[in-house]
């Protein structure tokens, strides 16, 4: 295993033969989704969190051999690349280490070190710092310096231009400069104060005017916060730390001439202050803000995974309901496929109250397009509506089911959702996307940007190409898992299938439009620009249900057909006799895998047989609020009420117990136990019973609690 195997599964955290394996493939082009499912056996069976992190490790290796590379020419271009330095660069696989070997030599603005510098006064420095012999008093030896031509008019003047090329060495010296960064990351405290000026907008800042805490104990979502304070001009960050410390870690490469120790003192007392402390201060902040970006990305991810990963409720047909006030409540009817079946505006609420009509015109378009759920948008008047359709007598059964609406004005007006349904109004779209996301929440809200959808902490202050990247990965990931069906997927679906990407989804849709559904994978070869590559990386993720190969209604890849088949005959049976009969399949398990499949690929197929298409989603559980509580005011501390999360944080999780404004559940309230991690307890969407703590209606705030001793033993699971 080479050295760079090595580095990279270190810093991605995983095996080295995983690593090895993980490297090969991205380096062969192939995708996350398709490595993780297809090529198993030869990364140890690494997950996709494992080879995001192998990939982002090798993006790494790659921009440190190019940072490299361009700091070793410039270096050789002045003549400065030494053995030694060569050496110290070839070693060096840290980029803040890379920028220290380069910063004494890199090509800054004009500053005091360079005036003095270009004054000729490189030789009384080397004097000051200890590196050229000494004998004289500083003084007596700066008078040969003296030289009127060259701006020096003095001994004093020679001394002071000294003072300042010695005090950017010890500013620049990688040593001390690295030393300094690992005992200020574990030293430092983070302190916050009002901005001087700041008038009284800073006032919803007023818990930072005067807070402190370690710099490596501070959480990513009080580092964010603290920054957003500072960018709006309310707060002043800095970090705090014993300069004297500072100092003799500053000073330690240094041994200057005892004669010379007190013109030494000051410049590297001047080089701290002025230039090293600073600048290595900026470099802790930057890096706080890029771990906190990472952490906030992070979680961002989980509860979007969550929201994808939510079980869908197919098979049914659904009236999605858009409440509203004074614009009326916009209704759509959509057929189990989501096509939509009719629309309609209905006016029950305040302040028109047409309560007759609207039930007159909600139960025929139940009755006419057979609804059998109801899928009501969780924003304004959502409860009010609610009762509303409770109280109504239906011309059938139908189930009543709260949605989040987040997103689906976005989608409403997009692109994508004018050129699907141009002959609807914007507000009636928003009723198609609640129905939809009842139906199959991972086919309709891969057509909404991910961060319209009210989830995570602080996405507007991370690094949004780190977010963006973030969230298309899980999408990605989600619809790998998921799979989908190749001839009712939309093109905004099928671009999210690994090996796809938009422009070869709405040429797979054409396609599908002009020929008929797809009967077999083998014609996607047929769909112009899908090639052999691209055909290998998103063929398993396509299902066709009632396709006449039977191995095209499963996740098994089609360069895996010919040995499953050969492997099914050999047992005595066929494909199409077993799929589906976990029995069946049972007795084929103690075979040795076929030739051209590894054990995990081997397994994998057979579970694929034994539950074609399976969804990995689970079930839908059916959820309804408390009816007595509606507002605020009706809550009361101690209650226990049914609530759905609608965001999990670092900090703790955000409830929705139906009354307009969601509940916080500190993530010291989440359960009995310590917890590291709130997503060790809940997720979005998940049902739970809180104990409401405290309701401060000043603040419009709600305090809530999990944990099983007050809300009972199925506190945590909901």
């Amino acid at each position: 295993m080479d050295d760079r195997i090595r580095r990279i599964a270190a810093w991605a955290g995983v095996a080295d033969l995983g690593a090895a394996g993980a490297v090969a493939l991205l380096e062969e082009g192939c995708t996350i989704p398709f490595i993780a499912r297809y090529r198993k056996d030869r990364t140890g069976g690494m997950d996709e969190g494992g080879l995001r992190a192998v990939e982002k490790a090798l993006a790494r290796q790659g921009e440190l051999e190019a940072r490299r590379e361009t700091i070793r020419k410039a270096m050789e271009e002045q003549g400065a690349l030494t053995d030694e330095r060569r050496a110290a660069l070839d070693s060096c696989w840290d980029r803040q280490g890379l920028e220290d070997l380069y910063l004494p030599f890199r090509r800054a603005r004009k500053t005091r070190a360079s005036a003095a510098r270009a004054a000729g006064l490189e030789p009384l420095a080397r004097r000051l710092l200890g590196l050229d012999p000494a004998g004289d008093p500083p003084l007596a030896a700066a008078i040969s310096f003296v030289d009127p031509a060259r701006g020096v008019h003095s001994a004093g003047e020679a001394l002071a231009g000294a003072r300042d090329i010695a005090a950017e060495e010890v500013a620049t010296h990688p040593g001390a400069r690295a030393a300094i960064r690992r005992w200020a990351a574990a030293a430092a405290r983070l302190a916050s104060r009002r901005k001087r000026g700041a008038g009284d907008a800073a006032a919803p800042w007023q818990d930072w005017f005067d807070h402190r805490e370690a710099l490596d104990r501070a959480p990513p979502h009080r580092i964010l916060a603290m920054l957003r304070g500072e960018e709006q001009g309310a707060l002043s960050l800095s970090l705090e730390v014993d300069e004297a410390r500072g100092l003799r870690l500053a000073r330690e490469p240094w041994r200057p001439h005892p004669a010379w120790r007190e013109p030494f003192l000051e410049a590297s007392e001047d080089g701290w202050k002025r230039l090293l402390w600073p600048a290595v201060e900026r470099e802790l902040l930057g890096a706080s803000k890029g771990a906190a970006d990472e952490a906030s990305v992070r979680t961002f991810e989980a509860n979007l995974r969550a929201l994808l990963m939510a079980p869908p409720a197919r098979g049914k047909r659904v009236l999605g309901v858009d409440p509203g006030f004074r614009n009326g409540c916009k209704c759509a009817a959509v057929d189990e496929t989501g096509r939509v079946l009719g629309t309609a505006t209905v006016y029950p609420n305040a302040p028109q109250g047409e309560v007759a009509a609207a039930a007159r015109i909600l139960a025929s378009l139940v009755e006419r397009h057979r609804v059998g759920v109801l899928a009501v948008g969780d924003g304004t008047a959502h409860r009010e509506t609610l009762t509303f359709l409770q109280g109504m007598e239906w011309p059938r059964g139908v189930e009543l089911e709260a949605v989040s609406e987040a997103g689906a004005s976005v989608w409403s007006a997009s692109e994508d959702a004018a050129r699907e349904l141009p002959d609807l109004d914007v507000t009636l779209r928003g009723a198609v996307s609640i129905a939809r996301r009842h139906q199959d929440p991972l086919a309709a809200l891969v057509c909404i940007d991910p961060r319209a959808l009210g989830v995570g902490q602080y996405q507007h202050d991370v690094d949004p190409k780190l977010l963006a990247a973030g969230l298309e990965a899980v999408v990605e990931e989600c619809v790998g898992r998921v799979g989908v069906e190749l001839n009712t997927a939309s093109a905004p679906l099928l671009a999210r299938v690994a090996g796809i990407g938009p422009r070869l989804a709405e040429a797979i849709v054409a396609r599908r439009d002009e020929a008929g559904p797809f009967r077999s994978r083998a014609e996607l070869r047929r769909v112009p620009g899908l090639g052999p590559a691209r055909f290998t990386q998103c063929a398993g993720f396509l299902r066709i249900p009632g396709a006449r190969e039977p191995l095209d209604r499963t996740g098994i890849h089609p360069e895996s057909y010919e040995e499953v088949t050969r492997t099914v005959r050999a047992a005595g049976t066929t494909v199409e006799e077993i799929l589906g009969r976990g029995d069946a399949v049972a007795r084929l398990r103690g075979l040795a895998p076929p030739p051209g499949l590894g054990p995990a690929a081997w397994s994998d197929a057979l579970d694929e047989l034994a539950r074609p298409g399976r969804d990995p989603r689970g079930e839908r559980q059916v959820f309804a609020f408390r009816e007595d509580v509606r507002t605020v005011e009706d809550l009361q501390p101690g209650m226990v009420l049914p609530g759905r999360v609608t965001n999990v944080t670092d900090f703790g999780a955000f409830v929705d117990v139906g009354v307009h404004r969601d509940g916080l559940v500190h993530i010291s309230a989440l359960a009995d136990r310590r917890v590291g991690s709130p997503f060790e307890v809940v997720r979005p969407g998940q049902t739970v019973r809180v104990k409401v703590l405290e309701v401060d209606r000043a603040r419009n705030r709600i305090s809530l609690s999990l944990r099983p001793s007050e809300v009972g033993e199925h506190g945590e699971g909901g």
